[in-house]
């Protein structure tokens, strides 16, 4: 049981109204005394003012938000108060978040594990607040509560979709990541195995091509120029210039800004003057204030959107994209059923909902007006009402799996754009009658090239089956998670001497290598001291994010641990000197195939592939003679 006496009673942040205290919060970047990867660590304690309700009592209501906690026995409030706070971590969207523990002491010891901390850390006092108006008897409004959690990790670095996805598949192939704050970038992957990105743009990319890709109609005239199926057009520079190509190239026109992404002041399917009027200034508005007005009028092809992603040149998913739409019921306004249809749990507008909510704006008044519509408007049953032209899904479009139907011309016709690109991904966005037909027989046309393509359209369409588009992002740079790694060795006790003989050593045999080391008391490279940061794991992160390095070795003592813990996860060798039970972690987070030596006062014991050996150092000999013998198990 969570203690029902505290002597004295622990009264940190409570509330005299307060049966819990929570206090002592520790944020932990990677693996931990009480977890092996990164987390929240806190303390919860009774605060002697009021004794808390049993058990059932919170689990009753808790259950009736999380069913599963009902199917489990709890040995302590703690226990239960864990378990509520990894399901609401998870903030409804399935986050891959599992780890937790508890350890029960004076008080009991929480471990929650973290992606975005500063998140975790809210949810955290949510659930003791939550657990406090179980006690009394209040409502607790958690859907509302969850919500904001979930705007918290929506603005986090995290919380992109597409970020987010190939984190999570990252994780799910045990492929190390972090965020590199002064670059804005994710790393993934270790030293010289590294790569670095913005989302689906990586630094293995072609910047020209990437910039390229943005110039519009000069992408366009480059793709025609190959013989690709692209509309015809042209960019100008006026509204009068706007209103004789139109006329020139004969209505439907289609109208977008040179410059600009997510299909932001695009408008397709102009019929008319007064339409090009609006269209145009709307692709106007879309330019930043930087750029000089630049707009392409093209000829509008009728036809379904598509969007074609290949992934290092080759094919990989179709998704088609609908405009945001709305059922009519004879009852309701047009209004009152986009205020429904945004309550859908599909639309819950998270990096992992299939769909964002419905955007009310001016391009949806004024194509409701082409209709004769407006938000107070009543539909009839059954009829379907498009809110806008563009079927841009971060405006609320509708996502449906094409990869299956895919005709096989269409699919050549994609992977030869791609490989006249340097580009890891690549969306290439198409207007197709069907894209079951080929190219050559159909109404077809290249609207654009996205060097950043989003991909969790692909991931979580509203229609069809799932594409794992990231696991084959990923696939382009490692095989598997142990090719994203470089080797390193962890010590809890070694002298900057020590770390430079061993530098040496390696280096005699590997002289094309760079090794970084790090202990408390320096940092070199190779035989190069470096300055040594205050806070011990920006070192171990600054050895990590070198591209060159090829080894690291490192120094994590019990205080190191306890305060900050380790940024990585995984040792290929340990090498302990009569540890701590703290400092036995670095032996717990080692690969299958990994070296442990442990010295016990005289007593060594090594362990490699399952094999245990144990003997007693002679006099005289020191453990450094013992693991530079056994410094080439990880070295090959």
């Amino acid at each position: 049981m969570l203690i029902d006496k505290i002597e004295p009673p622990i009264r940190v942040n409570a509330r005299n109204t307060d049966i819990f205290d929570l206090f002592n919060v520790k944020e932990y970047l990677g693996s931990n005394p009480y977890l092996n990867r990164a987390s929240l660590v806190f303390e919860l304690a009774l605060t002697g003012y009021n004794r808390p309700l049993p058990i059932a009592d919170y689990l009753a209501v808790v259950g009736d938000r999380y069913p599963r906690l009902t199917e489990i026995a709890y040995a302590s409030h703690a226990e239960l108060f864990a378990h509520t706070a990894a399901a609401v971590n998870k903030l409804d969207m399935d986050l891959h978040l599992q780890g937790w523990s508890v350890q029960q002491q004076e008080s009991a010891k929480i471990a929650i594990e973290a992606l975005h901390l500063r998140t975790t850390r809210e949810v955290i006092y949510t659930v003791w607040d939550w657990f406090e108006a179980i006690a009394r008897g209040e409502e607790f409004e958690i859907a509302s509560q969850i919500d904001s959690l979930q705007q918290v990790f929506r603005n986090s670095v995290y919380g992109g979709p597409t970020v987010y996805a190939l984190l999570r598949s990252a994780n799910a192939q045990e492929i190390p990541s972090f965020y590199l704050w002064d670059e804005r970038l994710m790393q993934y992957g270790y030293g010289k195995k590294q790569i670095r990105g913005v989302a689906t743009t990586f630094d293995t990319d072609s910047h020209l091509d990437s910039d390229f890709t943005t110039q519009k109609d000069d992408c366009k005239r480059f793709l025609a120029e190959l013989g690709f199926p692209v509309p015809q057009g042209k960019i100008v520079y006026s509204w009068k210039k706007a209103c004789d190509l139109a006329e020139a190239l004969g209505y439907p026109v289609a109208v977008k800004p040179v410059s600009g992404h997510k299909g932001i002041g695009v408008t397709a399917d102009v019929t008319s003057q007064a339409e090009l009027k609006t269209a145009y200034q709307r692709a106007v508005d879309a330019i930043p204030e930087t750029e000089k007005t630049a707009i392409i009028v093209e000829t509008s092809i009728v036809g379904r959107d598509y969007r074609l992603l290949c992934v290092n040149g080759r094919f990989v998913a179709a998704i088609e994209r609908q405009p945001a739409s709305v059922i009519g019921n004879g009852k309701s306004t047009l209004k009152e059923l986009i205020e429904r249809e945004n309550h859908s749990p599909q639309r819950t507008d998270t990096p992992t909902s299939p769909m964002g909510k419905i955007q009310t704006d001016e391009s949806m008044h004024l194509y409701l007006a082409e209709q004769g519509l407006d938000l107070d408007s009543v539909i009839e049953s059954d009829r379907t009402v498009y809110l806008r032209k563009v079927a841009n899904l971060s405006s609320g479009g509708f996502s449906i799996n094409a990869t299956n139907i895919i005709h096989p011309d269409n699919i050549i016709l994609a992977q030869d754009i791609a490989q006249h690109f340097r580009l890891t991904c690549m969306g290439i966005d198409v207007i197709s009658n069907d894209l079951a037909c080929s190219w050559k027989q159909s109404s077809f046309g290249i609207i654009e090239i996205n060097a950043a393509p989003g991909v969790y359209m692909h991931l979580n369409p509203a229609v069809g089956e799932p594409v794992d588009v990231t696991s084959r992002i990923l696939e382009t740079f490692f095989n598997s998670g142990k090719e994203a790694r470089i080797p390193i060795i962890s010590f809890n006790r070694i002298t900057l001497r020590q770390l430079q003989r061993l530098s040496d050593r390696i280096l005699m045999s590997h002289p094309d290598w760079t090794i970084g080391a790090v202990c408390r008391e320096g940092i070199i490279v190779n035989r190069s001291e470096k300055q040594l940061n205050r806070s011990y794991n920006t070192n171990i992160r600054n050895l990590l994010r070198n591209p060159r390095l090829d080894l690291l070795i490192a120094e994590y003592d019990q205080e190191i641990l306890e305060t900050e813990g380790m940024f990585y996860y995984g040792s290929n060798m340990v090498v302990l000197d009569n540890p701590s039970e703290t400092e036995m972690m670095l032996a717990r987070d080692v690969f299958a195939n990994s070296t442990v030596i442990i010295k016990q006062d005289q007593q060594i014991s090594i362990k490699h592939q399952g094999l245990l050996e144990q003997y007693e150092l002679e006099s005289g000999e020191l453990l450094e003679q013992v693991y530079l013998k056994e410094i080439a198990t990880i070295l090959a």
